[in-house]
């Protein structure tokens, strides 16, 4: 089994060598549930903001305009420069950056009324710490809001789900059920005020090649998915698996949590 310490150096590797795909990439821009955290923070505009493991920013850019001060951070370097070097064009300049381990933030306690945290979750090798980490900086009565994969309750299914997950992104850790998310933000000293899933569907191959994936990789992708036992078969749904126009659905899940 992968360790932490050498999940957390291949994220950096891996995200390094695409952060420019992951700034440019038009879902993570816009779609992947970002318009429903924009309507569930309920912000004010002298918030103080934390988007931990800001990937290309683009979270971090749609709050920006709502609050006083969004603070960016990521845990490998090069996606953090990616993503500074987009947001400065846009004009924006209440975005500070900064580079952090998200299960170890660098932040003096209750400092910020809102924590942001999109589809990065799932590359946490220890997703408890980073909810610890976030109640602790949040101020009384603040929010914290994850967006991420999910996985089946169902432990087969979710293993079967991680491991395709993790054959087209090595530095994959684990998703998730929804029953996990909620014992981890209970645990973590946090109200669960709002939990919703809803589902996207992705074309293998750019959803691979972003990932700098081989073909090899994404004929195994293919693979997966016509072999998948009837279960798995019934949460990916995959369509035209074996051809150019392989695609799958993927489930998403977002939380909000108050620290009280």
């Amino acid at each position: 089994m992968t360790d932490n310490a050498t999940l957390k150096q291949l994220n950096q590797q891996r995200y390094a060598a695409t952060a420019e795909k992951y700034v440019a990439s038009a879902v993570h821009a816009s779609g992947m549930g970002l318009p429903r955290l924009l309507e569930l923070a309920d912000m004010q505009p002298d918030w103080h903001v934390l988007d931990v493991a800001t990937g290309g920013g683009h979270t971090a850019l749609h709050f920006a305009p709502h609050v006083g001060q969004v603070i960016a951070t990521d845990f490998t370097e090069k996606m953090a420069q990616a993503a500074q070097a987009f947001i400065q064009q846009q004009g924006i300049e209440n975005i500070l950056f900064c580079g952090a381990d998200a299960e170890i933030l660098p932040f003096a306690p209750a400092q910020f009324d809102l924590i942001t945290c999109r589809v990065a979750a799932h590359h946490f090798p220890d997703v408890f710490a980073f909810v610890r980490e976030a109640q602790r900086v949040l101020k009384p009565d603040g929010l914290l809001l994850v967006h991420d994969h999910v996985a089946p309750a169902n432990k087969k299914v979710a293993d079967y789900v991680n491991a395709y997950e993790k054959l087209r992104d090595p530095a994959h850790a684990r998703a998730l059920s929804q029953y996990e998310w909620e014992g981890v933000f209970l645990d973590g000293g946090l109200t669960i005020e709002h939990a919703e899933q809803f589902t996207i569907e992705h074309e293998i191959q750019s959803w691979a090649k972003r990932q700098n994936c081989d073909e090899e990789t994404i004929e195994r992708l293919n693979i997966m998915l016509l072999r998948a036992p009837p279960k798995v078969l019934a949460w990916m749904q995959p369509q035209y698996a074996g051809t150019d126009y392989a695609r799958y659905t993927d489930h998403h899940i977002i939380l909000k949590g108050r620290k009280t």
